[in-house]
């Protein structure tokens, strides 16, 4: 029995290797959870509807910038992949394409700023939250194109599996963050008393700084002759390959969210108690669930990796041992769910004498609502890791239809729960738990029938010359 844990631990794409690249990202994902963590803890210190507005704001907030997100994350895969087939000069050209995705696409994204009031006033959220979502979305969009330069350039480490560094320019700004929310949101140290406004300036600030040290990393001088990162001008082959297989990687992306987010506005509808209880459950769920991202990324990582190297045989093990960690975090996650709700909700806490009633209920409520989250865990990892493995591979034209029809059964069905059978808080979460299960089956199956490993995103060079595309 030893003798098998020491193999798995040691063998190529073990858990020692899969360890090595998924424990970096992991603190890094929550590194930027912890930026909207705590955007919800100082504004709950406000009001319960500061905090609502700010989960809500930010869901759509990240549904508009998801499909560049998505676009220039991709980079990881034509990075991991040159990086396998060790065409280093070919890194750095790449990276700087998904950086132009980030510089052409922010004007845009910061159209949507004069339009939020139009937009949260749809949403028919009572006046209070509406004016706060408002305030919070202008704030926290100027800081889009940040985030998208910062992920972009970050691909140049990630993919290589230098994901230490990762960890340490993340976790540096998100404590920056935390610094700049608390000064910003109540008014110290000369800052103005911005409130939820100033929760999305200090998030904006952190995140374009964040891009500027990236962009410093990268073009170092002995990264300029190994990989080619002085190369920085726009190739439209190259630009329009990656849009190519991240295109689909970001509409999935865009898909999930909006469908989720439909679920959010739609349950905000059922009342402020039912809005806050579900921003708490979920913002406790996003916290505890970051690792899970953590170790989906670094499952495309070794994925891209080995099937640069033309060894499908290591892509699959890393994937296997990548899922089979994170599932057992997960499992734990759970049980403490049920176990101790309030070790999680404990810093959600509100004492306002004013609102100590409603606060009361609304833990109540979301104590119910982590058994849900619980109920789909399991499942959500599953589809997690398993979907930025065959991602990582080229697979991203499945995906995309996945989710395509899967966003539109959660808004169409949140909408018959919310609006026609007056299913009420627990038969909308009823319904999340079974679209989260099906996505979980779906995607297992896919990864299982290996049509993932035949696929690549780069030409092959210094190992097997076949290749095929992405169907």
């Amino acid at each position: 029995m030893q003798g098998k844990v020491v193999q798995w631990w040691q063998q190529p794409a073990g858990g020692r290797e899969v360890l090595i690249v998924a424990l970096p990202m992991v603190i890094s994902c929550l590194s930027w959870t912890v930026m909207t963590f705590v955007d919800r803890i100082f504004l709950n210190m406000l009001s319960p509807t500061a905090m609502a507005a700010s989960f809500s704001a930010s869901t759509i907030w990240f549904s508009l910038t998801c499909l560049p997100l998505g676009v220039c994350a991709y980079a990881n895969s034509f990075v991991s992949q040159y990086n396998g087939d060790k065409q280093f000069d070919q890194i750095g050209p790449s990276v700087w394409q998904a950086i132009w995705v980030a510089l052409i696409l922010t004007p845009f994204l910061l159209l949507a700023n004069p339009l939020a009031p139009s937009f949260f006033a749809i949403a028919g959220h009572d006046p209070a939250i509406q004016l706060e979502e408002v305030r919070y979305f202008q704030a926290l969009n100027w800081g889009a194109g940040g985030m998208l330069v910062a992920q972009a350039a970050a691909t140049f480490y990630s993919g290589r599996g230098k994901t230490g560094v990762v960890m340490l320019v993340d976790s540096f700004f998100a404590g920056l963050n935390v610094v700049l929310d608390y000064v910003w949101i109540f008014g110290y140290f000369g800052f103005p008393e911005a409130g939820s406004a100033g929760a999305g300036y200090a998030t904006a600030v952190a995140m374009w700084l964040k891009a500027l040290v990236y962009v410093l990393l990268l073009v170092q001088r002995a990264h300029r002759g190994e990989f080619g990162t002085g190369q920085w001008q726009l190739n439209m082959a190259r630009w329009w390959k990656l849009w190519y297989y991240g295109g689909p990687s970001g509409l999935q992306m865009v898909l999930d969210v909006i469908g989720f987010t439909s679920f959010v506005v739609l349950v905000s509808r059922l009342g402020k108690i039912e809005a806050a209880a579900t921003t708490m459950a979920f913002s406790v769920s996003t916290l505890a669930f970051m690792p899970i991202w953590g170790f989906g990324m670094a499952a495309g990582i070794l994925v891209g990796q080995h099937l640069g190297e033309d060894n499908p045989k290591l892509a699959e093990r890393a994937s296997w041992n990548s899922l089979g960690i994170g599932m057992a975090y997960m499992a734990v996650i759970s049980l403490l769910y049920i176990i101790v709700p309030d070790l999680f909700l404990t810093a959600f806490a509100n004492k306002d004498p004013e609102l100590i009633a409603d606060s009361e209920q609304i833990a109540k409520l979301a104590t119910t609502l982590l058994l849900f989250v619980a109920a789909y865990n399991l499942f959500d990892a599953s589809l997690t890791i398993l979907v930025n493995a065959i991602k990582g591979a080229g697979d991203t034209r499945f995906v995309l239809w996945v989710s395509l029809i899967m966003a539109a059964v959660l808004a169409l069905l949140s909408w018959l729960a919310v609006e026609v059978i007056h299913a009420g808080l627990y038969g909308c979460w009823i319904l999340v738990v079974g679209w989260v299960w099906i996505l979980g089956i779906v995607y297992f199956l896919r990864f299982l029938s290996g049509k993932w490993k035949k696929m690549r995103v780069i030409e092959m060079k210094h190992h097997s010359e076949s290749e095929s595309s992405a169907v």
